[in-house]
């Protein structure tokens, strides 16, 4: 199991970036949570197993359609076993 924070910048907010973030999670069995951060990037915490972080890490780096990542940041976390993967308002 492995437990990192991602910071994406770039056009990632009103893009849908938390909602789409949200689909591929739930669909790959990542656990977690993300919010947009008053910067305009976005701010994530995931949890899950390591093949699947990758392919979560490497869909993070292009986002939705609309979205435009220009910078990636990934540093590992202590894991907090998180049971779902939700999108934060605030």
């Amino acid at each position: 199991m492995r437990s990192i924070k991602i910071i994406v910048s770039g056009r990632v907010q009103g893009v849908f970036f938390r909602a789409a973030t949200k689909a591929v999670a739930d669909q790959i069995g990542i656990k977690g949570i993300i919010k947009n951060l008053p910067d305009s990037s976005v701010y994530i915490e995931a949890e899950g197993d390591e093949s699947l972080m990758e392919d979560f890490v490497d869909w993070c780096k292009y986002g939705p359609d609309d979205a435009r990542v220009d910078d990636i940041l990934i540093e590992e976390i202590e894991l907090k076993n998180y049971r779902n993967f939700n999108v934060l308002k605030k």
